[in-house]
């Protein structure tokens, strides 16, 4: 497959750097390529429809090709406990929504965490010691993670 990839993108004049070095098939039956040192996914990914119809003589089953991507873990501080926290119940699913609906284009796969045992915190606010919480979380996509740091997140209606 890398040598039919390869040969493709030499005929249509792809730039010499942009090609792959190794392909490999994982145990969820996805292939996966390794793009040579000078090349991005970004540029590869600028011919893509040539790769695609490469791949595709060697294995029928190439349906797509995509950017890998990474996942970053953030955190939120001062979280208000009175709106995420009470009855002794911890309702950060109601977080996850109210931040997927407040911020476009946000993946989170997993959940909303608190950053300290929930039995720490529920404790702390009933003495009265504290008020507000940090809570992580994992977002799909390295970019849309430095643009969130950058600008800051709105949640509930509030600015982090």
């Amino acid at each position: 497959m890398v040598s039919a990839i390869n040969r493709a993108r030499f005929h249509q004049n792809a730039p010499a750097h942009i090609r792959i070095m190794n392909a490999r098939r994982n145990a969820n039956g996805v292939i996966t390529s390794i793009a040579h040192p000078n090349a991005t996914a970004e540029m590869a990914l600028q011919i893509r429809d040539i790769t695609i119809m490469a791949a595709r003589t060697v294995d029928k089953g190439v349906v797509d090709i995509q950017e890998n991507e990474s996942w970053s873990r953030l955190k939120i501080h001062a979280v208000p406990l009175v709106w995420y926290m009470w009855k002794g119940t911890v309702v950060l699913k109601k977080m996850r929504k109210e931040f997927d609906a407040e911020t476009a284009g946000i993946v989170i796969p997993t959940q909303v965490r608190w950053l300290v045992n929930p039995r720490t915190i529920r404790e702390k606010r009933e003495n009265g010691e504290i008020a507000m919480s940090s809570v992580v979380f994992i977002i799909k996509g390295s970019r849309v993670a430095q643009s969130l740091v950058k600008k800051e997140s709105m949640v509930a209606g509030v600015w982090y």
